[in-house]
């Protein structure tokens, strides 16, 4: 039933359109539940307990909080879509996906020749 009830809330956060400019607001409760539920049921041990990715997520929540309102819009909706598609919605996640574009966006860097 914990199983189901987790589930429910997972596919509700993967269907529930975005707020226009608002970061979304995700429950790492049950995102970390789930997958240490995903853990058990693979008969593998989760990688962090609960508490763990509750806190992982809540750090990364902070992070992106800052980082949320000067991000581009594409960059935004293409990380929010991507996570959505693939299951992943996580606060970590949607970071790292906007720290990647943004990294992608600003170029590779120069090397200054020394060796």
């Amino acid at each position: 039933m914990l199983r189901a009830l987790v589930l429910f809330a997972v596919l509700l956060l993967l269907f529930t359109p975005p707020a226009l400019g608002r970061m979304p607001e995700l429950n790492v409760k049950a995102i970390c539940k789930s997958r240490s539920a995903d853990a058990k049921m693979m008969r593998s041990a989760p990688l962090e307990s609960i508490e763990d990715c509750v806190r992982g997520e809540e750090a990364a929540k902070q992070q992106l909080s800052t980082l949320w309102a000067s991000t581009s819009v594409p960059i935004r909706n293409r990380c929010e879509s991507e996570a959505r598609s693939l299951g992943t919605t996580s606060y970590i996640d949607l970071l790292a996906c906007i720290q990647i574009a943004e990294d992608e966006k600003s170029g590779p860097k120069k090397e200054t020749g020394k060796q």
